[in-house]
């Protein structure tokens, strides 16, 4: 018969992938073997997803003593303490739902669920050429990740490496894991100390979690950083902000053109890069910006990397969409190459300097930018925060501090929306509308010409003629109406458009940010009880310390980009527009100068 179970409490789904449940709810099971303290299966509306196993119990046929759980299976008899009366329990239903254990980990057929960076896998620009092969970085040997000794030789090993960690001594998971519910801990002041910890977040599927930036905080990190890896934060007169780039540079995107391959079975878009530090020219197909955002916005959890230009399934080749997109990924170039950190990055550096020829170093390069060590938790090992008198932060103003930006993030995102929108709008009646009735305009004037001149008297010729250069004035106007966004409004929404995908990549910066600083409360109040030790909540607040200098000098970086981006941009839509207006005069006087002679 089909498994079945009945839930034991409501459980309210969070993260897709999930399923909600309600007490007393009967769902039909996949499977009874759980995965990590995660169940599948179907609720009694029809949806199917993970739920906590703890959270239900498995509805079993009448038959012999059922064998006891296989998740205390291997727990030897006299291990704990004697387990109270029955009557001491409440029944199961009364007591209060037990915590649920993390999801179960990544290669489980668990629904897909977003909030990850995923390559498109359209049909703009396949990974399907001799760019690329098919071996990924699982393919590699130990390219899923190293494990390292536990000790290390003495002097470090090569020269400028060095091996961080912040693992703590072993002590019971988070949710008092290893003793069964209803098992009280040891007694003891002193063993009650030593194994209180922070807990971990219910929600496996948080940013926080999957940046990393939990298991950093909580002290699981643990790698080899190189100094070419350091990224520096420093105390600026803004506050903290990322050291600067010693050796900026810029790179134009230039001349797109169609090539084929395959015997012109198919075609693509190469364009062509050319940055300032190298002055040698590299050719990069979209597939080759995609792949560089994917690997860029895994690697660095609290720094906003620029969106690309959205992809299109039909008209890739038809030369409004190409100019467009052009000038789309120039926007993202120049962001690219202002960040102090993405600037220097060695994925961002191997894109701009491969020579676009040398298939094997492109492919070598590719491959060792995927088998990165240092990302996740291990990347947040990589920041060098300032030390020593006045370089610590208060915590209560970092919080005030985040809380303001992502006010400010909310209101600008709306504000951009809506500045969007009108210009949109207001761009597609100077195209349309605007040059009709301009044109319309011009019509009338030019059949009022054509009326006066049936009279034949030649001292009217002279006003036939003005009335009629009068309306090719006004159909020349409707023109200049509708060239006119793309040398205004354009620009305008272009740079609104990044700014949008910068701040839709904030609130996860600030989740990881603000989950930092929930682990340090809990540590704090375990201080306070007398549950943890001084020593490691003080180590949970350095490592939250490093999170939060980062974030303010994100947040620093993106305010003095913005003020640059939106300054220049302001003063070349109303240099565009005076312009526009000169030239509308410019034809209105010339129409007017026609009538002296009459």
């Amino acid at each position: 018969m089909a498994l079945r179970a009945r839930a034991l409490y409501d459980f309210r789904s969070e993260n897709p992938g999930e399923i909600s449940l309600r007490e007393h709810e009967v769902l039909s099971l996949c499977s009874e073997q759980d995965i990590e303290g995660w169940l599948e299966g179907v609720n009694s509306r029809g949806d199917r997803g993970l739920f906590p196993a703890s959270y239900v119990q498995v509805i079993r046929a009448p038959a012999a003593e059922p064998p006891p759980p296989a998740r205390y299976a291997n727990v030897p008899v006299g291990g704990f303490e004697p387990l109270p009366p029955p009557a001491a329990f409440k029944p199961a239903a009364q007591q209060p739902p037990p915590e649920p254990f993390p999801p179960p980990p990544a290669g489980y057929p668990f629904p897909p669920y977003g909030g990850s960076y995923q390559p498109s896998q359209g049909s703009d620009d396949d990974w399907d050429d001799d760019w690329d092969d098919s071996s990924t970085v699982a393919d590699e040997p130990g390219a899923l990740g190293s494990s390292y000794p536990d000790y290390e030789a003495a002097g470090g090993g090569a020269s400028g490496r060095y091996r961080l960690s912040t693992r703590s001594e072993p002590s019971l998971g988070p949710r008092g894991v290893g003793h069964p519910p209803g098992h009280p801990h040891p007694p003891g002041g002193a063993a009650a100390k030593s194994s209180a910890t922070v807990s971990r977040n219910l929600n496996r599927f948080s940013t926080f979690v999957k940046s990393g930036g939990e298991a950093f905080v909580l002290g699981e990190a643990s790698g080899f950083v190189k100094d070419g890896d350091k990224l520096c934060v420093v105390l600026g007169p803004r506050g903290p902000e990322w050291q600067e780039n010693p050796y900026p540079f810029q790179c134009s995107i230039e001349d797109p053109t169609k090539q084929t391959k395959f015997k012109g079975m198919k075609s693509y878009i190469a364009y062509k890069l050319v940055p300032s530090h190298t002055g040698q020219q590299v050719h990069r197909r979209y597939k080759h910006f995609d792949w560089l955002y994917g690997r860029l916005a895994e690697k660095f959890p609290v720094i906003s990397v620029p969106h690309l230009p959205e992809k299109q399934a039909t008209g890739r080749f038809e030369e409004d969409f190409i100019s467009k997109r052009r000038k789309g990924l120039a926007w993202w170039m120049d962001h690219m190459c202002s960040h102090p950190v993405l600037a220097q990055c060695d994925a961002f550096q191997h894109f701009l300097t491969c020579p676009s020829t040398d298939e094997k170093a492109w492919k070598q390069g590719k491959r060792k930018a995927e088998k990165d060590e240092m990302v996740g938790a291990n990347f947040f090992l990589t920041i060098s925060v300032p030390t020593g008198p006045g370089a610590s932060l208060d915590l209560q103003e970092v919080e005030s501090q985040v809380d303001g930006f992502k006010a400010f993030t909310k209101k600008m995102d709306e504000s951009a929306l809506q500045l969007n929108h009108t210009a949109n709008e207001f761009a597609r009646k100077q195209v349309t509308g605007f040059k009709k009735e301009y044109q319309k305009v011009g019509h009338s004037f030019k059949c009022l010409s054509q009326a006066f001149e049936l009279d034949q008297q030649a001292f009217s010729a002279g006003l036939n003629q003005a009335i009629a250069f009068t309306a090719e004035a006004y159909d020349a106007i409707g023109d200049l109406f509708a060239d006119q966004p793309r040398q205004d409004l354009d620009p305008v929404m272009d740079l609104l458009a990044l700014y949008q995908g910068h701040l839709a990549n904030f609130p996860d910066i600030i989740h990881v940010q603000k989950g930092a600083l929930t682990k340090v409360k809990e540590s704090k109040r375990h201080v306070e009880e007398g549950k943890m030790e001084l020593q490691k909540a003080e180590g949970i607040q350095e490592r939250c310390n490093i999170i939060s200098f980062a974030t303010l000098a994100e947040i620093n970086h993106f305010h003095k980009i913005r003020v640059r981006d939106f300054k220049s941009q302001m003063q070349h839509f109303l240099q565009q527009q005076i312009l526009f207006f000169q030239k509308v005069t410019q034809k209105l006087e010339e129409a007017l100068h026609k009538y002296d002679s009459v």
